[in-house]
């Protein structure tokens, strides 16, 4: 068989970090799934990155592949490591007496799960089957009582592993993190705001095995698209998260991850830090040497203020409880920023006086 490097086809380096990994991964999922790219060749890509993420992804099998050494190429003939290869599935079925009858079923021929001979050879026995619970390549799963109640997997050394031991560890990761981003208005209006979001699941249909199932196309996973109305509180600030329990990924045995929106805000008129609003307001030249009064619009409603003397680009006035509500409902500042701008369309006479002004500055 041939040897997959699974960096390369993720497109990481052999020392990248799990988060970078699972970028590359989002990636190049979202560039190959079925439902978006229709050409022949996206099906085998996407099995391909599928596979690549299922070891590198995960720590145990990440450090099994990487154990093989970084001297082999994609594509070069490999040879799977000796207790590796012709891995058996064993199915001893008995009653009290001991007699029973044996069930074998060599996987040498074919990859599990719709992965590869390659994934089979180094990986059947982290898989685990549908059988009576489940069971892992290479044991016996044996139905041993007379009751009829089933035993745990022999492996030959008296080891005994119940169903619930090859379960997925809690720490599986099943939450997913968005962002979300919103407004000032999204903040200030007592309304829900509606969240659509997409997640790659396992098939339902083929319990992500692909093949030739008709929901999935053969890839084992399908595209779920939902949405969510939630209500934004008065006091979220930058940065913060919402959970949205149950909303995160299903594995297996139907235990659901959460998922956590990140919130950013954004607004054209405003920038938020924290409970304080910047708000930046255009004045001219002559405006900033006088001093002027403006009327300008803040989220409470418009107000007057009055700009003093000889103010420069960028100097700020804080407007006190005009701002954002902080937990206890306490009321941020407003920060008026100067921009002092030259107006358009200057007649002769104005621009004959900046000249005269020009000239008394060079006085001076």
């Amino acid at each position: 068989m041939q040897y997959k490097d699974y960096y390369e086809i993720l497109g990481v380096k052999r020392d990248a970090t799990a988060a970078e990994i699972k970028s590359a991964y989002r990636k190049l999922a979202r560039k190959y799934h079925p439902d978006v790219n229709k050409t022949k060749e996206a099906e085998a890509k996407f099995k391909e990155i599928n596979e690549a993420y299922e070891v590198l992804g995960d720590k145990a099998k990440r450090e099994r592949y990487d154990s093989l050494g970084s001297n082999w190429q994609g594509g070069a003939e490999f040879t799977p490591p000796p207790g590796f290869e012709n891995f058996s599935f064993n199915f001893n079925q008995g009653g009290a007496g001991g007699g029973g009858q044996t069930f074998h079923f060599n996987n040498a021929g074919g990859g599990a799960d719709g992965f590869s001979d390659f994934f089979s050879s180094l990986f059947g026995d982290f898989m685990t089957g549908g059988q009576a619970g489940g069971f892992r390549p290479g044991g016996r799963r044996t139905y041993g009582n007379a009751g009829g109640n089933f035993g745990g997997f022999d492996f030959g050394q008296g080891a005994r592993t119940t169903q619930a031991q090859q379960r997925p560890p809690k720490s599986e990761k099943l939450d997913i993190t968005k962002d979300l981003d919103i407004t000032l208005k999204d903040i200030l209006e007592d309304k829900p705001v509606t969240v659509k979001f997409s997640k790659m699941e396992k098939c339902p249909q083929c319990s992500g095995n692909g093949g030739y199932c008709p929901n999935c196309g053969g890839t084992g996973y399908v595209n779920k698209s939902s949405s969510v109305k939630i209500k934004i509180p008065k006091n979220i600030s930058e940065g913060q998260k919402i959970k949205l329990k149950g909303r995160g990924r299903t594995d297996s045995y139907g235990r659901k991850g959460d998922m956590y929106l990140v919130v950013h805000i954004s607004d054209k008129e405003y920038k938020v830090d924290g409970t304080t609003l910047i708000k930046e307001i255009e004045i001219t030249p002559d405006e900033a040497v006088l001093g002027t009064s403006k009327e300008i619009d803040t989220i409470h409603g418009k107000i007057n203020i009055k700009i003093p003397k000889m103010v420069s680009s960028g100097q700020a006035l804080r407007l006190k409880e005009l701002g954002l509500p902080d937990k206890n409902g306490k009321l941020g500042d407003l920060k008026v920023k100067m921009k002092i701008v030259i107006p358009k369309n200057l007649s002769e006479k104005e621009i004959e006086l900046y000249k005269q002004l020009a000239d008394l500055r060079k006085k001076v």
